[in-house]
C-alpha cells in the first residue's frame, strides 16, 4: 500500500475520482509495493484499483490505452526505501569522502529497481531467488552489474560480503532467461587486474549476446583514503597495458560475434596519455553513462551541428567562458578552436578546474565541486556567461557536491551561470544562445 500524493489534473485517475492522499493498495488483484509491481501491472488496456480514503476501501476501473500512464504520484519515486548496500568494497568511492558534505551523498544503494529506471549498477548480493524470479517475470531489462572479478574467491575479498562469490550464479539464471545484462569491472591495481581481468572477461564473454557490454574503469581514489585499503592509481604505462589488454580482447570479440563487447573507460585513455580511438569504434554507446566513449560522442555531437549553422549563425557575437575537469580540457580546447574558426566573433574562454576537494586523481567533471569552481574562477575573465556541466550538481539540479547552490557560486563569481546538459549538440547551442 502506497500514499498517492499528487493526481494530475485531467488524467485517467483524476476522472475516475481518486485524490491526494489516497492510498494505491492493488492493481488487477496484484498487491503493490513498489514502483516496479505498479508499472508492470498498469501495462493494461483496464486496470481495476482498490484504494483506501480515511480508512474506508474503495474500487475503481480505469480503461485506458495499454501502456498510457494514469496521472498518479507517489510521496517517493521507489514507493518505499532505497535498498542499502551491504557491501564494504576495497575500492568504495563513498567510503572516500570527506565529513561535512550533503547527507545524501553517504548513502550507498544497492538496488535492482535504481539499475532498471536510472542505469545505477549493482552487485546482485541485495538480491534472494525470489528477487531474480520477479526480474524475470516482469522482464525488467537490463539489469547493470558491477561484477568486477569472475572468482568467487577474489569476488568475496574485495568486496568484503560473502554473498558476492555465490551470486554470481544469478547471471547463469538471468541470462538463461533472456534478460541482457551489462557488466561493469572496476579495475584495482595488483588486485584484479592482469590474468585476473584475463579470466572476468573469458567467462563473462560466455554470456554473449544476453550480455552487451561490459566496462572496465579505474578505481576512483580520492585523497580521503586514511584507514582504508591501500590502493595504488594505475601509472600511464599500466593504463597502455590495460588498453591494450581489452582491446586485444575485444578484437577477438569482433572476429566471433561482430561486436567490441570490451571497452576502456576513457579516463584509461586519458591517464596513458594517448588519443581517444575514434566515433566507431564504441559500438552502441551503450555505457556512455558510464563513461565510456563520452568523450568521442560529445565530440561527433558538437562537429556535427557545427556543420549546419546557417549564414547568420556564423556571425553571432559572444563572449563567454567554460570550466571543466582535467579530463575534458583538452577536448574543450579542440571544440572550442573549431568554433573559433567557424564562428569568428564568439570568444570562448576555457579554464582547466584542478579537483582540489577530492585530490589530483580525481580528473572528472562531474566530482568537482562549488568551492573549486570559486576557489579557481574568482577574479577570471568570465564573459558574460559561464558554461557549467550539469554533472556537477545532483539530479535535483539544486546543490554542488559540497553543498554549495548554484546561487551561491552565482553570488561569488558574479557571473550568470548555464548548466549544460551532457550532449555536444545541446551544449553548442547553448554557447551560441540558441534554441535547441
Amino acid at each position: 500500500m502506497v500514499k498517492i500524493t499528487q493526481v494530475t489534473a485531467r488524467s485517467h485517475a483524476f476522472r475516475a475520482g481518486i485524490k491526494e492522499g489516497d492510498y494505491l493498495i492493488s492493481v488487477n488483484g496484484h498487491e503493490i509495493h513498489d514502483v516496479l509491481d505498479y508499472r508492470f501491472y498498469l501495462a493494461e488496456k483496464r486496470i481495476d484499483l482498490e484504494l483506501m480514503r480515511d480508512h474506508d476501501i474503495f474500487n475503481t476501473t480505469i480503461v485506458k490505452g495499454e501502456y498510457d500512464d494514469i496521472g498518479l504520484e507517489f510521496d517517493r519515486p521507489l514507493m518505499d526505501s532505497k535498498q542499502r548496500c551491504e557491501n564494504k568494497c576495497i575500492f568504495c568511492f563513498i567510503d572516500q569522502n570527506p565529513v561535512g558534505m550533503r547527507e545524501s551523498i553517504y548513502f550507498k544503494d544497492d538496488d535492482s529497481r535504481l539499475s532498471f529506471l536510472h542505469g545505477n549498477y549493482i552487485t546482485l548480493t541485495n538480491l534472494k531467488e525470489a528477487d531474480i524470479d520477479r526480474i524475470i517475470e516482469m522482464h525488467i531489462s537490463p539489469v547493470n552489474v558491477s561484477v568486477h572479478t569472475t572468482n568467487p574467491d577474489l569476488r568475496i575479498k574485495m568486496m568484503k560480503n560473502k554473498r558476492s562469490g555465490e551470486v554470481l550464479r544469478y547471471l547463469d539464471k538471468l541470462s538463461d532467461a533472456g534478460i541482457k545484462l551489462r557488466g561493469q569491472i572496476v579495475l584495482c591495481r595488483g588486485i584484479n587486474d592482469g590474468a585476473e581481468l584475463d579470466r572476468s572477461m573469458n567467462d563473462l564473454y560466455k554470456y554473449y549476446p544476453q550480455l552487451d557490454s561490459v566496462s572496465i574503469v579505474p578505481a576512483g581514489l580520492t585523497r580521503y583514503r586514511d584507514n582504508l585499503f591501500p590502493l595504488e592509481p594505475f601509472t600511464a604505462e599500466e593504463c597502455l597495458e590495460v588498453i591494450n589488454q581489452v582491446k586485444s580482447f575485444g578484437d577477438m570479440c569482433i572476429q566471433h560475434c561482430g561486436e567490441r563487447v570490451f571497452y576502456c573507460s576513457d579516463e584509461f585513455y586519458l591517464k596513458a596519455g594517448i588519443d581517444i580511438p575514434s566515433y566507431d569504434y564504441w559500438g552502441e554507446f551503450s555505457q556512455i553513462e558510464n563513461g565510456v566513449g563520452m568523450i568521442a560522442s560529445f565530440e561527433h555531437e558538437f562537429e556535427m551541428s557545427l556543420e549546419t549553422l546557417s549564414d547568420d549563425e556564423k556571425l553571432l557575437k559572444k563572449n563567454v567562458s567554460i570550466a571543466t575537469g582535467e579530463a575534458a580540457y583538452s577536448m574543450m580546447l579542440r571544440l572550442t578552436d573549431k568554433l573559433s574558426k567557424v564562428c569568428p566573433d564568439v570568444k570562448v574562454n576555457v579554464y582547466c578546474i584542478k579537483n582540489n576537494f577530492f585530490g589530483g586523481e580525481v580528473t572528472v567533471t562531474g566530482l568537482l565541486t562549488g568551492r573549486d569552481f570559486s576557489e579557481q574562477l574568482c577574479g577570471k575573465d568570465l564573459g558574460d556567461v559561464l558554461h557549467l556541466s550539469s554533472n556537477v550538481l545532483r539530479s535535483e539540479g539544486d546543490l554542488f557536491l559540497c553543498g554549495m547552490t548554484p546561487a551561491e557560486l552565482t553570488e561569488q563569481l558574479k557571473v550568470p551561470i548555464v548548466f549544460d546538459q551532457n550532449d555536444g549538440s545541446e551544449f553548442l547551442f547553448s554557447l551560441l544562445g540558441i534554441d535547441f
